[in-house]
């Protein structure tokens, strides 16, 4: 909800009986904002937070009142109940640093009218201000991740005075927090914060989609999931406009990366046309991707000699050069695309975004509802312009590309949205990276803990339930091993840091619990544009594109992960990390359907609907309506398992198992390399359909990298591969998956 007008109105318009439970001061507040009633979600969370202690979960579009319908209620309960003595009263938890700058903002006009302090405390914040707060806590605390990670490890034993008045935490864009490393540390963290104050703290979650409840309540209060209410606006989402795109990539005389810059510069030119004029926000994908649509678009610009709107926005550019681009969307007085990766997709602040477009298929419809939750704001109607490259025609077009599946995954995802669906958050693995870690910061926090006293604050209560104590001895024994070094052992049992344990924990990227890599400073003159992780190496007269321009290397300093640049007319993106995703089972099934269907959506291009009836084509020449293994030819073939990522995956290890090379195309298989061809693999599903399947163990071994998160370095092979089959790996669908597929073929 943003506030439209400063006048102040002695009464409230229409007076709610919600609305007359918040306090006087409160209501003042939102008198002033001069909104004409409070939304549904608002007026339904007043009573609910105001009274009682239960766990809430507040699920709303983007720009929703999410955030007035938790602290409206909250403030006016602390009011109520004023606390004895220093100590924060709302713990505010947020993954980004300026969706906090932001909140810091919205809350600080009704704070200071009020007197309850709000506080900001992330990595950007200065040193002052969190001494201040440290000083004097009481009001709202707003904090990242891994800000209050390290208050533990640095100030753990002032935890329990700087919460003791704590009555509620909210964390904010709970959905983003689900299924990751962050999530989990997030959980631990509110568990640890339990243990230090030797009380329960009461948590409101806020969401922009709910896939499934139940699981998102278990995610709140595991030990008590079926108590948590849930709020889920009743309010209808704004109308969508929406449009998905066709191009294709084909073979030419001037070679194929040629064919796929043509293509690039065609989409980047109807991006220009469309866009030109209003705020968007342009999804790219990969960083490398944004930097080449930016520096396309702004070329356009200037070749008609008009003043750039377009600039790239992605975690590793400056701060300064993002927080230009936000505070441009924000003031909304400039016409401004930002071309960007997931970094401006949660609820950041941006003001009113006329379009968003999407280039490329995304991974969930979670991520495209939550992108598209930017537009359509003021009863204006939501739009989407959506963009799909796909190969060309020619004798040989691999059978997986004939069908489309960049374009029919659109499809799917966009019939889904329309349907209000979204994806369920998969049940937690083991996790044993982020446990390292919280093991490391439990110990330093406290200055030595038992073994026994890390199993009860961090599985038993905490997130880590999955680990057993046989799991978690043969985990802390390991990491006490000399080559290991992260723990140790006093005489008396007590759990120490170790030689390396102490070292990690005393730089600053201990905090995070997610990967990051090495990156590199690019400056220009002796201003920093940002950092780029050197993938592959540069070196002096090689040519980048960065921030949206062209640059040539004059010097790299690795002592210093320095990169010296000039300008140039030339230039090629720096080879960044894209991004990557698991596809649900949910999503393959539309797919399939999309496929066999015969009616083109009204909202494809004359080029997409196209593109789908050669992939429908395709299928039915391929005959995947009745069958389920296709024979490419010199042993090679597809197997279709119409699943998502985890079970297609795990299918692949499966086979691999019986000795065939297995690849993964979306829910294809491309399998090669029995010894037998056809019956080889024929024999090998019979063996997985009947025999005794393969444990998750056995396949988790058989996969090229165990060491995905932070922390896997750390831990014994044996660790790895129980992490990697509890999370990773669904071995008990193998053999239904076999048999199917085995009577697809027949």
């Amino acid at each position: 909800m943003t506030a439209t007008s400063p006048t102040f109105s002695s009464d409230p318009p229409a007076p709610s009986r919600s609305f007359e439970l918040l306090a006087e001061p409160v209501r003042r507040w939102v008198w002033r904002q001069d909104w004409p009633e409070l939304r549904d979600i608002q007026e339904r969370s007043i009573p609910l937070l105001l009274d009682g202690n239960a766990d809430v979960i507040i699920a709303a579009a983007t720009a929703g009142g999410k955030t007035e319908a938790a602290f409206l209620p909250l403030i006016s309960r602390v009011l109520r109940t004023a606390a004895e003595g220093p100590g924060f009263d709302l713990l505010y938890v947020s993954p980004l640093r300026a969706l906090i700058n932001d909140q810091f903002r919205r809350l600080q006009e009704l704070c200071a009218a009020i007197d309850l302090p709000v506080h900001p405390w992330h990595g950007d914040v200065a040193a002052a201000v969190k001494a201040k707060a440290r000083k004097n806590p009481r009001g709202i605390l707003l904090i990242t991740p891994e800000s209050l990670e390290a208050a533990f490890v640095r100030r753990g034993l002032e935890i329990p005075g700087l919460f003791r008045n704590l009555d509620c935490v909210v964390i904010d864009e709970l959905h983003a927090l689900l299924d990751t490393e962050r999530g989990v540390q997030v959980r631990s963290l509110l568990s640890r914060l339990e243990a230090a104050t030797g009380r329960r703290i009461r948590r409101v979650g806020l969401s922009a989609t709910l896939g499934d409840a139940k699981l998102t309540r278990h995610y709140l209060r595991p030990e008590d999931a079926a108590a948590v209410a849930v709020l889920e606006s009743g309010a209808e989402g704004p109308a969508l406009r929406a449009q998905l795109r066709g191009y294709r990539v084909g073979r030419s005389s001037a070679g194929e990366g040629e064919s796929e810059r043509s293509s690039t510069a065609a989409i980047a030119a109807h991006l220009f046309e469309r866009l030109r004029g209003a705020t968007n926000l342009m999804f790219a994908g990969s960083r490398q991707n944004v930097e080449q649509f930016a520096d396309l678009l702004r070329r356009n610009s200037e070749r008609l000699r008009l003043p750039n709107e377009f600039f790239p926005h992605h975690s590793n550019l400056s701060r300064d050069h993002r927080m230009f681009v936000e505070q441009r969307l924000k003031e909304g007085r400039l016409p401004t695309t930002a071309v960007c990766t997931s970094t401006l997709e949660l609820g950041i602040d941006i003001g009113e975004i006329a379009c968003v477009a999407q280039v490329g298929a995304p991974f969930s419809v979670a991520s495209l509802r939550q992108r598209l939750g930017r537009s359509g704001r003021r009863g204006q109607p939501a739009i989407l312009r959506m963009y799909d490259t796909e190969r060309g025609l020619d004798a040989e077009l691999h059978p997986v590309d004939a069908l489309r599946l960049g374009l029919v995954r659109s499809i799917a995802m966009l019939d889904l949205l329309l349907e209000r669906w979204c994806e369920r958050p998969r049940p937690a693995a083991l996790h044993l990276s982020t446990l390292v870690h919280q093991v490391l910061s439990v110990i330093a926090e406290r200055g030595g803990e038992t073994a026994e006293r890390l199993f009860l604050v961090l599985c038993q209560r905490g997130p880590f339930k999955r680990v057993d104590p046989a799991l978690f001895a043969r985990l802390l024994r390991r990491l006490g091993e000399p080559d290991v070094a992260l723990i140790e052992q006093s005489p008396d049992g007590t759990l120490l840091l170790g030689r390396v344990g102490e070292r990690i924990i005393e730089h600053y990227s201990f905090y995070a619990v997610f990967q990051t890599p090495d990156e590199y400073r690019v400056l220009f003159n002796t201003r920093t544009l940002g950092t780029i992780p050197l993938v592959t190496p540069l070196a002096p007269g090689m040519t980048i594109i960065f921030a949206g321009r062209r640059w040539r290397v004059r010097a790299v300093h690795d002592r210093e992960r320095v990169i010296e640049v000039t300008r140039d007319a030339t230039g090629r993106p720096p080879p960044f990390a894209g991004e990557a995703g698991v596809i649900d089972d949910a999503v393959i099934r539309r797919m399939r359907a999309t496929l066999e269907g015969a009616e083109a959506p009204r909202y494809l291009d004359a080029a997409a609907a196209e593109l789908l009836r050669e992939g429908r084509g395709a299928y039915r020449r391929l005959d995947l309506s009745r069958r389920r293994i296709v024979d490419l030819g010199h042993n090679h073939y597809l197997v279709a398992t119409w699943e998502g990522s985890i079970r297609t995956a795990t299918l692949a290890l499966a086979l691999r198992l019986h000795g065939c090379n297995a690849t993964v195309h979306d829910a294809f298989l491309e399998v090669s390399g029995m010894q037998d061809g056809a019956a080889g693999l024929t024999g090998a599903l019979e063996a997985l359909a009947h025999d005794d399947p393969p444990t998750g163990r056995e396949l988790a071994a058989g996969m090229a990298s165990l060491h995905s998160e932070k922390f896997h370095r750390y831990l014994s092979r044996d660790l790895l591969i129980a992490d990697a089959a509890a999370g990773r790996i669904d071995a008990a669908a193998v053999p239904l998956m076999a048999g199917e597929i085995l009577e697809g073929a027949a």
